[in-house]
């Protein structure tokens, strides 16, 4: 899970400082749409819903934006799309494993966007299952370390039911069952801990170690598919030394 860790942590300081900040707001404002119209307009009542929002707000995703976003999905106010749920898996350099999740209001350009993007990256689509099989669904918590105590945040957690905590260098990843995510992430704001997103993950249980070389090609495949509009979080089972993500960051 280490590298899985690491490269959540190398995605996370790029969000930060992506330029591309508009198309992170667009996908934030998708969650929270969707999470409306699965489970209705009042956070108190949706904790899909909450954790949406809660993680739109610490992107900077203006207020209003927010708003109109859940009137939206919950149909209090017109304009809304109708998105569809699509997954692909895949195959990039390496063998590494992909899954590609998508929200979208048009199958076909999906689809062609998907597949054009993992062959101009010397990848491929998978049949179903060819990927998925070796991937668990999990509760995420990331938690900002600064400031913080790993053992105090590791105690609420697993009194609360967690899994496991990981230090990631500058943020803890709390790893739940599903169904646990919402009473561990309640435990954590109880003892005053800060949160940056909760939601579930797909966590790889086998993974394939990379080079530099191959470590580069694969994330800047990831990279892309990242990049389309319709794609609303990728996973993959890659992971490498210490030593070839520090040269992936520097050259960031």
């Amino acid at each position: 899970m280490s590298g899985h860790s690491k490269w959540a942590t190398t995605k996370h300081k790029k969000a930060a400082i992506d330029a591309k900040r508009g198309k992170l707001f667009a996908k934030l404002i998708k969650n929270i749409e969707i999470a409306a119209r699965t489970g209705g307009g009042d956070p108190d009542g949706n904790p899909t819903l909450y954790d949406a929002i809660y993680k739109a707000k610490k992107n900077s995703v203006p207020a209003d934006n927010i708003t109109r976003a859940v009137k939206r999905g919950s149909g209090e106010e017109a304009g809304g799309a109708q998105y569809e749920s699509i997954v692909y898996e895949g195959y990039a350099p390496g063998g590494v494993g992909l899954i590609i999740e998508c929200l979208t209001d048009n199958r076909n350009r999906a689809a062609a966007d998907v597949r054009s993007t993992l062959t101009k990256g010397n990848g491929s689509l998978a049949a179903n299952g060819s990927v998925s099989f070796n991937f668990e669904r999990k509760g995420q918590i990331v938690v900002p370390a600064e400031g913080l105590d790993y053992d105090k945040v590791f105690e609420t957690a697993a009194e609360a039911g967690a899994e496991d905590v990981s230090d990631d260098g500058d943020e803890y990843t709390v790893t739940t069952a599903p169904g646990d995510i919402v009473d561990v992430r309640k435990a954590l704001q109880d003892a005053g801990i800060d949160y940056d997103s909760a939601e579930t993950a797909l966590v790889p249980e086998n993974e394939v170690e990379l080079d530099v070389d191959a470590a580069r090609k694969v994330s800047r495949l990831i990279d892309n598919l990242d990049d389309l509009d319709d794609v609303q979080n990728i996973y993959s089972n890659w992971t490498a030394s210490d030593d070839v993500m520090a040269q992936l960051d520097d050259e960031e």
